[in-house]
């Protein structure tokens, strides 16, 4: 007799097929959200009198709440389940934020809690036409691997911008540790008052680099991210040359995210 035969699949319970609809229908929404930031809401907030300062700020925070609209919708469509500890501590004046990428989904999350924030993000965001809108209008900084990006990003921490940066650059490959890139050290010795770091779990994991959306786990998914103690940029600094110290905090940010990740 064939063993292999007789196995029985185990049956994927939790309500499999209505979660894989129900993420189906997030991304469906995600897309339409983004069309009618671009072609109706943006463009309504635009025609309110204030400067540029002001219609930058009102875009982003029509978008955080479109974002907390979207992981709501998730919520209680029985996609994921999530915590966000310390929250009230994102989104302080010249904050840079760092956080690992273990999913797609991640920045969703950041900015669905910060009203005013600055991000950056990728480069093929300005070519999708969901997101083209947004993301212009909110001046957000493109990943596009120019050499003015890192002062560009600099800057925008010393005007007191919070900003929100993923060090690795992608998404975190499954079972591997995060690898950082020294690119957001750079940017917090130039330009950051404080360094947040943000740790994002995703269990079981999903929409990392190598999943499509529809290849959901068998059980509804957690989400937490917790934020952590404040790092002060100037030990780094200390009689060292900028490349120096990028390279010191980069390697204290790596060894943190290593403790902290492993241990959770």
């Amino acid at each position: 007799m064939d063993l292999a035969a007789t196995q029985v699949k185990p049956s994927r319970g939790d309500a499999y097929a209505w979660r894989l609809l129900a993420t189906g229908l997030s991304f469906l929404l995600f897309g339409l959200g983004g069309l009618t930031l671009r072609l109706l809401i943006l463009p309504l907030l635009g025609l309110w009198p204030g400067d540029r300062l002001a219609q930058r700020r009102r875009a982003r925070a029509a978008i955080s709440r479109a974002f907390y609209l979207h992981v709501q919708f998730m919520l209680r469509s029985g996609v994921l389940t999530y915590q966000v500890q310390g929250a009230e501590r994102l989104g302080r004046p010249g904050q840079m934020i760092v956080a690992n990428h273990p999913s797609l989904i991640d920045v969703v999350f950041l900015i669905a809690h910060i009203r005013d924030a600055n991000c950056i993000v990728k480069q093929t965001m300005w070519r999708n036409p969901c997101t083209r809108g947004p993301v212009t209008t909110a001046e957000y900084i493109s990943n596009n691997g120019s050499p003015d990006m890192l002062e560009q990003a600099a800057n925008v921490l010393r005007e007191d911008q919070t900003l929100i940066v993923f060090p690795e650059g992608t998404r975190t490959s499954p079972g591997q540790a995060p690898l950082f890139h020294r690119g957001a050290a750079a940017i917090a010795v130039r330009g950051a008052r404080v360094v947040t770091p943000v740790f994002i779990s995703v269990q079981p994991t999903t929409l990392t680099k190598a999943e499509p959306w529809y290849r959901i786990p068998d059980r509804r998914i957690h989400v937490l991210l917790r934020v952590g103690d404040d790092i002060a940029v100037e030990p780094f600094q200390t009689d060292a040359a900028m490349p120096i110290a990028s390279r010191r905090l980069n390697e204290h940010l790596h060894r943190l995210y290593l403790k902290e990740l492993t241990s959770s």
